[in-house]
């Protein structure tokens, strides 16, 4: 009984940590599939090419029009899931986007670089809850949005932020409260509706075009400068792989994949885009996109390259940024926050063609 006890109190501890263990790791957001079904937001790396051309708007017409059919519910809330335990929260919006912007970009940031994440937080959740009331989505349980970060926004609650944050919990919640505070109820919009804030850690050097990513042109999400990623510590990062440990990975990935003969043949990298990202490589019979790649192997972006040692018989995977890459970058933002420029510059830097607007003017 001792023992199974011990076990139980083990297997609790570890269940704890999980939320916690997924901050640990370079932050992209979730963004599903750009389809017509799917007036979504955010990814982790996975959205299939070949969605449609461009993202939906949620209402219909445009906010503001004759005929919107915006929900004109409490703006003011927000209904989380907690996927652990089923139980749904009911939050204010700034709380929401408190314990966002806690999970979501480092609290040691500058001021500015917290405000501009403040107001991508808002405007994600913002669109998601429209979304749901519009359309709800079964698995939510009437929620609005989950703390699933492999699906949605990351979110920390009060406990799990003095948990990750330890002794400087209370300085780094201050600092997050005043800069959410401070941005007010500002989104970010395209044509009168809340734009797909998607954002990651690090970009190569040049943020990506949705397009790239995601198989689906958005207007605001274009490539940008954002050189100063190349100081990043998470800017390089290289991989050193066997041959028999690359050609067990892709070829129990890849139904129907052989790779034989001369090592060097084997992997071929036959479509790039300006930014740097990988759209397609051929590994033996197989294409595969730069996504998929990057998923087998656990890279921190898609944005690589590939070289093979015939005297050590192994392959370097060598890749650039971390994150999808679309949006704004996490560091770079700090870069711009750290050269004078306050969050509506950063922000519109990586949103071009996107606008700052109240919540209350765009009617939701």
């Amino acid at each position: 009984m001792k023992e199974l006890l011990k076990v139980t109190a083990v297997f609790a501890l570890l269940l704890a940590a999980i939320p916690l263990l997924t901050f640990l790791k370079p932050r992209e957001n979730a963004v599903p599939p750009l389809t017509a079904k799917a007036a979504d937001i955010y990814e982790i790396g996975n959205i299939p090419a070949g969605a449609a051309a461009s993202v939906p708007p949620i209402s219909g017409p445009q906010s503001g029009q004759a005929g919107n059919t915006l929900s004109s519910g409490n703006t003011d809330s927000l209904k989380v899931l907690d996927f652990t335990s089923g139980q749904v929260m009911e939050l204010s919006l700034r709380d929401y986007v408190i314990g966002a912007v806690l999970a979501e970009m480092p609290a040691s940031y500058h001021g500015e670089a917290l405000k501009a994440q403040a107001v991508a937080a808002r405007t994600y959740a913002v669109r998601q809850r429209e979304k749901q009331r519009l359309s709800p989505d079964p698995e939510l349980m009437g929620a609005d949005i989950s703390n699933d970060s492999t699906k949605y926004q990351a979110y920390f609650t009060p406990e799990q932020a003095k948990s990750f944050y330890g002794v400087g919990y209370e300085a780094y919640l201050e600092k997050v409260s005043s800069a959410v505070d401070s941005t007010g109820s500002d989104v970010l919009v395209y044509e009168g509706e809340p734009i797909v804030a998607a954002f990651h850690s690090t970009s190569g050097g040049k943020t990506e075009s949705a397009e790239a990513v995601w198989g689906s042109p958005v207007e605001y999400l274009v490539p940008v400068d954002s050189s100063e990623d190349e100081k990043s510590p998470s800017y390089l990062e290289e991989k050193v792989f066997t041959e028999a440990e690359l050609k067990a990975r892709l070829e129990t990935s890849l139904d129907g994949t052989e790779l034989e003969g001369d090592p060097e043949d084997w992997l071929k990298i036959e479509e790039r885009s300006e930014s740097g990202t990988v759209i397609k490589i051929a590994a033996g019979g197989s294409e595969l996109s730069g996504a998929d790649f990057r998923q087998i192997f656990s890279l921190r972006s898609a944005n690589f390259t590939v070289e093979y040692s015939a005297k050590g018989g192994t392959f370097s995977i060598t890749t650039k940024g971390s994150g999808h890459g679309v949006g704004m970058s996490q560091y770079g933002a700090n870069a711009m926050a750290n050269s004078g420029s306050d969050y509506k510059e950063i922000l519109l830097h990586y949103y071009g063609g996107a606008e700052i607007a109240d919540i209350s003017d765009i009617g939701i």
